[in-house]
């Protein structure tokens, strides 16, 4: 934990909350034209106003109709432990000289015990223009809140996003694993990806960093670098292993390894399928079993996949089945993927009929190779026998899309509600604070998510209820609930009474992304063309939105 975990504002109600993952988010982690805002509140003696803040984004990515909402955890962790240190102090007064020392001293006493977050729940899918925290506290603080909290929900929202899209088109029966460490934007954007794309339906990580700091699974096996670093079978000195049982011990592992590629290579002579193998690499497999008796799964496609690199794969697995262990599988990571994994298949059947080795056929087969969401829907469409898929660059780089651009607006100061104008209708703010609830249709999907005003009665199931769009006003309809759900719940209460919810565990978050897709009408999530989920406003924040537009847009004048 920070030692900055030991202050006052990083308990509520008693219970501690650990400081941010990365030790870098700190409140210097921030734009420096909060930190002028924070002043110019303060020397005008409106720092402590109440304020309120919606944080929400306008478009959905990756030309989809959906977004997976994540990062909240790290904002919660964030505001928990928000105090300035001397150093931050002494250096804001450095960066800003014309700053009186009336202002460091307000600088020392701030925290967020005056701040209250509400949010949608982590995991959740979420849409274009309904607030996904709402932030109210004095609006000198919460603006030095606000691009922190950015920073934390952009990228987590993307890649999470981005691997529920992966996860979409791969289909619930394949395994995902993240393989984007080498190739992320920095440590930071490596730990988070990990994070994110195991929370939107990836399996497991080849980060052992996120796997411990999260509890994610780990999967990985050895480098094209093992393989070619053996040249013989003569290297392996120590050539025994013990039966699964313990029960025997093999003395010469190698030899066992040769005598079933021996017959492999027998059995196929006689169709003509392949020669001689490569020896080297069939020294790496075996050097590699002996290590990894139980977890033996090989990288094939050094030399030759179909010619050196499955059948040494297969001679040592079965050597490894006379000793009661089971191969976990090949991976392939190059050429034509549909190709090679069938065929590798066709094989695996034929060693399981041929040797009576039963299950052999179901070996798993592994991809990767620069795969992403449009090579994975190729591979459907082409017929493939890859069991799990290891993507790495276009999943944590996001390559199709760089950033989701998530926005932090002031809807209203001091009980008075505000907005923010723009001769883009879309970038029109929805002011005031305001409830959001989502309708559930008769069969179980969400059809619509609604606005209202903080002091509007709730939908209720059964009753008739207006929605309409935002800034359209012939886009209206009634709506019959037959469940109605309370989108934004207090996650941060400072030291009010409220009560909060808890920040449940990673695993339960993914779970609630998982399920939370899976509830989602499938003309919503389709790749291409998807329909567009409804977002609207009860009839009578409606009226107000367009009331306080014209009451603060400017009125022109013709000459």
């Amino acid at each position: 934990m920070d030692a900055k975990a030991n202050g006052p504002s990083a308990k509520q109600s008693g219970r501690a909350v650990d400081g941010p993952t990365n030790p870098m988010v700190t409140p210097l982690l921030t734009d420096l034209y909060q930190f002028t805002m924070a002043y110019a509140y303060w020397k005008a003696g409106k720092h402590n106003e109440r304020a309120v803040f919606d944080l929400y984004f306008r478009k959905n990515p990756f030309g989809g109709e959906y977004t997976v909402f994540a990062g909240l955890e790290e904002c919660i962790r964030f505001i928990a432990n928000f105090r300035l240190t001397e150093d931050e102090i002494s250096f804001i007064r450095e960066t800003l000289p014309s700053c009186e020392e009336g202002f460091c001293d307000y600088l020392r006493e701030i925290d967020c015990s005056d701040v209250e977050v509400y949010s949608v729940s982590e995991g959740s899918v979420v849409f274009p223009k309904v607030p996904l925290l709402r932030v109210e506290g004095p609006v000198a603080v919460v603006q030095l809140l606000e691009t922190p909290f950015l920073n934390l929900v952009n990228y987590a929202s993307l890649v999470a996003t981005n691997a529920a899209r992966h996860r979409f088109v791969a289909g619930k029966s394949k395994l995902l694993l993240e393989f984007g460490l080498r190739r992320a934007q920095g440590p930071d954007g490596a730990i988070s990806a990990s994070k994110y794309c195991y929370m939107g339906g990836f399996d497991a990580t080849s980060n052992v960093a996120a796997g411990m700091l999260f509890g994610i699974p780990l999967r990985g096996t050895h480098s094209h670098a093992f393989v070619s670093s053996y040249m013989s079978p003569d290297e392996i000195v120590e050539k025994s292993l013990q039966s699964a049982d313990g029960s025997s011990t093999c003395e010469d592992f190698v030899s066992l390894v040769q005598t079933w590629l021996n017959k492999i290579q027998w059995l196929h002579s006689l169709r003509g399928t392949f020669g001689e193998t490569n020896q080297s690499e069939l020294a790496a497999f075996t050097s590699y079993a002996l290590a990894f008796p139980n977890n033996f799964l090989a990288l094939v496609d050094t030399y030759d996949v179909l010619r050196s690199g499955v059948p040494n794969f297969c001679a040592v697995a079965l050597a490894l089945s006379d000793l009661g262990y089971k191969a976990v599988g090949i991976r392939l990571d190059s050429g034509d993927l549909a190709y090679l994994s069938s065929e590798a298949r066709i094989f695996f059947h034929t060693i399981e009929k041929e040797f009576g080795v039963s299950g052999f056929g179901n070996t798993n087969i592994t991809a990767s190779n620069d795969l992403n969401e449009e090579t994975l829907d190729a591979l459907n469409k082409q017929g493939h026998e890859v069991d799990a898929f290891g993507i790495g660059t276009y999943l944590v780089t996001c390559y199709s899309q760089a950033a989701l651009g998530c926005v932090f607006k002031l809807v209203e100061i001091n009980d008075q509600p505000r907005i923010k104008l723009s001769e883009d209708v879309s970038k029109v703010s929805i002011p005031c604070k305001k409830r959001c609830y989502r309708l559930y249709g008769k069969e179980g999907y969400p059809l619509v998510d609604i606005m209202t005003g903080e002091n509007e009665p709730p939908p209720k199931v059964g009753e008739r209820i207006l929605c309409r769009h935002p800034f359209n006003e012939s886009k209206r309809a009634y709506v019959v609930p037959q469940r109605v759900e309370e989108l934004l719940k207090c996650y941060w209460s400072g030291k009010s009474d409220k009560a909060r919810e808890e920040l449940p565990l990673l695993k339960d978050i993914r779970q609630r992304c998982i399920k939370q897709l899976e509830q989602m009408r499938p003309d919503h999530m389709r790749r291409l063309n998807p329909t567009p989920y409804k977002v609207s406003v009860s009839a009578k924040l409606y009226d107000f939105i367009h009331f306080l537009w014209l009451n603060e847009a400017p009125v022109g004048e013709l000459q």
